[in-house]
């Protein structure tokens, strides 16, 4: 996903060329504008962490592009070109390190795992949003 940030500093472009550069293959997109109630329903596994409240704030502040991606060992591989959630932890090169702008504004979210990219892609696509076998 590129987040608010990412979408209103015109990101889009920049990030969509890493993750084909990095070979995936974008099986799904869609441009969508969470309300506060979907971001809550989205973050709930962050539910009375200190954070939640403001992480759904700020995704609701304006529209995101959501994606599914495809290729081989997808979600580490993303994990690694998005960098770490802290982007000061983040390695050089990494989509965070060079983009984002402090820890809630940084321009992406990637799945963690296969059951949450699995609650995460059933939260914005159905299955004739989905390109490919």
């Amino acid at each position: 996903m590129i987040k608010p940030d990412g979408v209103a500093r015109g990101l889009i472009g920049e990030v969509i060329r890493r993750f084909e550069q990095a070979g995936f293959k974008i099986v799904a997109m869609k441009m969508v504008q969470m309300s506060k109630e979907q971001a809550e329903g989205f973050y709930t596994v962050h539910r009375g962490r200190s954070y939640f409240e403001g992480l759904t704030e700020f995704m609701s502040s304006g529209p995101s592009v959501v994606m599914v991606l495809e290729g081989d060992d997808v979600i580490f591989r993303n994990r690694e070109l998005i960098g770490a959630t802290n982007y000061e932890e983040a390695a050089e090169g990494t989509i965070r390190r060079e983009f984002a702008t402090d820890g809630r504004r940084n321009v992406v979210h990637g799945s963690d795992a296969h059951e949450a990219a699995a609650f995460e892609i059933g939260y914005f696509f159905n299955a004739l949003e989905l390109a490919g076998p």
